[in-house]
This record gives C-alpha cells, structure tokens and sequence, in this order.
C-alpha cells in the first residue's frame, strides 16, 4: 500500500468529536478519520456499551470490533453525567479551532449537548445526530431491517418464515451516508459561514434506499411488492449451481452476451433454440430469461453437477459469465486476497498484533489513505 501524507488528504485540519458506539456513527468517524480529519472519540468512564462486544481476542481481553471500528482516531474518556465531564465535551467541540465546532453522536436527546447549546457557544457548530426511528424511537438495524420488508424475501424459497441479514447493511449505509452529510456541511461553513443541524435516523436511509430501488415503488405502481427468489437474481437471470466436488459457485448472465457464453460454455445450444420456440421467448431480454428462470436452472444446473469444481473455475474463467466460488471467511484469507490487495496494510494494534487491515477503498491520485491503530480507552483524556 502506498501510504498517503496527511497533509495531503482531504479533510486534513477538520476536527470531530464523536460522541457514539457500535456502527454507524463510529463508522462514519471512521470514514471521516481515514480522509484526514482529527477524530476524538469520547466514552463514558470505562467504556460505552460496545467496548467488549464480540469478536474478542481469544484471551477475551480486546473486542477486534471496537478496535476495528476505531482506528486512526483519539480517545477521551469522561463522567457524561458530571458538569465537569459535560463541560468538557463542550470545550472539545467548540473550543476546536477553525476547523473543529463539529460533533457527531448517536447518544442524542441530552440537552448539555444539543445543537442549540452549542450554537450558543459557537455559532458555526455543526452536530449530526444519528437517530434510530424515523420519530426518534429506539431502533437498531435488525429492528429497522424487520420492519421494511427484506427478511420476508430473503433466504430460501422453502423456508416458511423470515431471514435476517447477517450484514448490518443499514448500520453501514448510514455511516456512509453520515460522512457524506458532515463533508457537505463543512464545505456549506466554508462558504457561508454557518453552521448546520443535522439529523439522520437509520430508519430513513434505509427507506430511502428501499424506495430509491424500487421495493417501496413497486406497491404503489403494481398494487403488489417483490416475491422472494431465493438464490435467483431479480429480474435477469442469476442463480448458484453446484459442481460434482459439492462446491457451490454464483452465476449472473446480465447481459446477452452473458447468458450466450454460458449456453456455450454448458453445451446448450439447440436445447435453447427448442425452448424459445416452445415458450415464444427470448433470452437476449432480461424479462423472459429472469421469468422462465426455473427451466434455465434445471438445464444449466446438470452440466454443472456432472464436471468438478476445477473444470467450472477454468471454464468460467475463459467466459464472460459473471461468477464466483462461495468461500468462507476463513478461505478468503487463506488464499491471500487480502495480502495480494493494496487496499490491505501490515497495522500493529496494541491488544491484537499485527494483522492487514483495509484503508478507505477509494483511492486518491492512486494513494490509499490509512490510519494508525486505534487507541487505547481514555489515552487522550486532559489531565484534570
């Protein structure tokens, strides 16, 4: 990985407090910290509620969670119930320099640190506030994903009942887009002047990605929502097969040209050429490859099953079929994908060791910014 300079990055003399825990506003100080911003991350004396939280090392004494979630910034640590410890907060984000007045939290309705308190102390404050319903309620990404549809549609076909994400995808997405949201609003500061009150709760990302995407659309246009397709891909044609070793890969043909070199690959030709006839179709459209789906499978699925998991990956290879191997965790690191990528560098974290950890995915001049490891709790705290 080439290291970039911090004085290169973008954010390089912004400074945030964060005041949060588990994953999306860490996340998004995160993010913030790997562009080059100062981040303080502030904690209630020992900790908040996600300091030990699994994964642990296995002496159990390091959450790799937390420290994951926290590199490259710095740690604070106060009594957030003491005027000394509120007051402190207060200092840190609006006594911060030019590029500072910024406060990032998911502990929100405590009026010591409000946006309007700190606006009385600093006019061009700007505080994101990460809620977790759309009214303010208590909400996390489970509860959020449970109510908007998703696990109804996901998992196998023959399971009768939800499936939850393992992901925590809207957590991710909200950090991300919290990160976007303190960018915009430094760049509005450095143009006018003014501060900015922002408010994102985890329930509206994930409506507004649900509707950007069509799944809230489509009951409102069609009077009907999206049926679960298992393993299929909606509206193309895309499912898994199995080899005859019992190794399970992901084919996608999202285009003509797909599907026509998986025919080829498979051997299928004539039988397709049958088949459109028969079913007054045609493959080249994404419509009818993705409604005739279940046929497409059974014929594909037997060359799969009758060559070996070798024979596929070399067939596949020399094909511009969209696929991959299903790997375990465990299997992707042992193949070395994350030694072979530059987005992965040595880092030495206090507790854990030395293990490969990601930089920011997008490069900048074909720079990766990393950051340092995360601290050790309360190792910034001023001295009293």
């Amino acid at each position: 990985m080439t290291a970039a300079t911090d004085n290169r990055r973008p954010l390089t003399g912004i400074r945030v407090v964060e005041v949060s825990s588990f994953v999306a506003s860490p996340l998004c100080g995160l993010t913030l910290a790997q562009l080059g911003a100062e981040v303080i991350r502030v904690d209630p004396v020992g900790g908040a509620a996600d300091i030990n939280r699994l994964p642990l090392t296995d002496d159990g004494t390091t959450s790799i969670y937390w420290t994951g979630l926290n590199r490259g910034k710095k740690s604070v640590t106060a009594d957030l119930r003491s005027p000394e410890g509120q007051s402190l907060v207060q200092r840190l984000v609006t006594e911060s320099g030019p590029g500072g007045g910024i406060l990032v939290t998911n502990s929100g309705g405590r009026e010591w640190m409000s946006h309007d308190t700190l606006a009385a102390l600093r006019s061009d404050v700007i505080t994101l506030e990460l809620l977790g319903g759309s009214d303010g309620s208590p909400a996390v990404d489970y509860t959020v994903n449970a109510g908007l549809g998703f696990p109804l549609i996901t998992g196998p076909l023959s399971h009768d009942g939800p499936v939850n994400h393992v992901l925590p995808a809207w957590d991710v997405v909200c950090g991300l887009y919290a990160a976007l949201a303190v960018t915009a609003a430094v760049r509005r500061r450095d143009e006018t002047g003014s501060g900015t009150r922002i408010r994102l709760p985890l329930e509206d990302t994930a409506l507004a990605v649900a509707g950007t995407l069509g799944y809230l659309t489509e009951p409102q246009v069609n009077a009907q929502s999206r049926p679960a397709t298992g393993n299929d891909v909606y509206g193309t044609y895309g499912t898994d097969v199995v080899t005859a070793d019992g190794d399970r890969f992901m084919l996608v043909a999202l285009t003509p040209r797909h599907f026509r070199d998986l025919v080829r690959l498979t051997g299928t030709e004539s039988v397709i050429e049958s088949l459109q006839q028969a079913l007054d179709a045609d493959f080249a459209r994404d419509a009818d490859r993705y409604t005739h789906r279940a046929v497409l499978n059974a014929l594909f699925g037997k060359w799969f099953a009758d060559h070996s998991t070798d024979e596929v990956t070399q067939a596949l290879a020399a094909s511009s079929v969209l696929s991959e191997r299903y790997r375990s965790f465990d299997e992707v690191v042992a193949a070395g994908t994350l030694t072979a990528n530059p987005l992965f560098a040595e880092l030495d974290q206090p507790g854990i060791g030395t293990y490969l950890a990601a930089a920011l995915p997008a490069t900048f001049d074909g720079e990766y910014y990393a950051t340092g490891p995360a601290p050790q709790l309360g190792a910034d705290t001023p001295a009293p």
